[in-house]
């Protein structure tokens, strides 16, 4: 299958990024992917074009979390007059530990990556999509928009707003040719439990969905212009419990697994 149209995804160097930027490759798009180092995000680069000597790559490195980045990113793109069919929002990263405890840089940072960037490039590109009468955008929320996470808390506040966000421009898009998916994962196999601090947390010791196989779910959900995509049955369960199980007994559940094994 091969495609003229172009997807930029954020967070395209690892994880579920990068497995998004293959399935994008697979299917013959035009791929902007931008993350933060450049060396990592040649070397994804590199691995696509490995496995597909035809894609079409373009990379951005770009730091997402300081403050006007999108505004670069979307300089670019407009100086190599490229018209962005599809707007995959996955960067994001967490930070484990007592809220009054944690380090208020980097959390300001998360925000500024997973909240105010996220929206910031939806902000740019879809006026572009509605004028044009198609698009897609896929944001990366979690399951932990549906629940209270001691320990991970900024983090699944952002993830939250994520959500609310993408429920509410559901709405508003509706019958205009653009479509908008919100990906709610339970904990995936990536480097975010390093990032995160969190590496000897029983969550991360558990057992972790593949990014491959979320990956998979999430883009044939946008390409099916899907709402809401919880990729796997874990995903789904994890979600289901958050919504039924009042919040106090969610929150000394989830704090159990966010703390470290002994």
């Amino acid at each position: 299958m091969t495609s003229n149209q172009t997807v930029l995804i954020t967070g395209a160097s690892s994880g579920i990024g990068f497995e998004l930027a293959r399935c994008f490759a697979r299917n013959g798009f035009r791929l902007v992917m931008v993350a933060h180092f450049p060396g990592k995000l040649e070397e994804a680069a590199q691995r696509l074009r490995n496995e597909f000597p035809d894609a079409e790559l373009i990379t951005f490195p770009c730091d997402l979390s300081v403050p006007g980045s999108p505004e670069q990113v979307f300089t670019e793109t407009q100086r190599r007059q490229l018209d962005i069919d599809i707007l995959v929002n996955d960067a994001g990263f967490g930070e484990h530990g007592f809220f009054a405890q944690t380090n208020l840089k980097k959390e300001l940072e998360m925000i500024q990556l997973n909240v105010a960037s996220l929206t910031h490039l939806t902000k740019l590109y879809l006026p572009f999509m509605l004028n044009r009468g198609s698009g897609k955008i896929l944001q990366v929320s979690s399951e932990a928009a549906f629940m209270p996470i001691p320990l991970l808390a900024v983090y699944a506040a952002t993830k939250a707003y994520v959500l609310s966000l993408s429920e509410s421009l559901q709405n508003e898009l509706k019958g205009t040719g653009v479509s908008l998916t919100v990906l709610c994962p339970a904990a995936t196999a990536t480097n975010f439990f390093k990032v995160a601090n969190m590496e000897n947390t029983r969550v991360a010791q558990g057992d972790l969905d593949s990014p491959v196989e979320v990956a998979k779910a999430a883009y044939e959900g946008l390409m099916k212009g899907e709402a809401r995509v919880l990729p796997t049955m874990k995903a789904k369960m994890h979600v289901a419990q958050g919504i039924a199980m009042p919040d106090s007994m969610m929150a000394e559940q989830m704090r159990k697994q966010m703390e470290d094994i002994q």
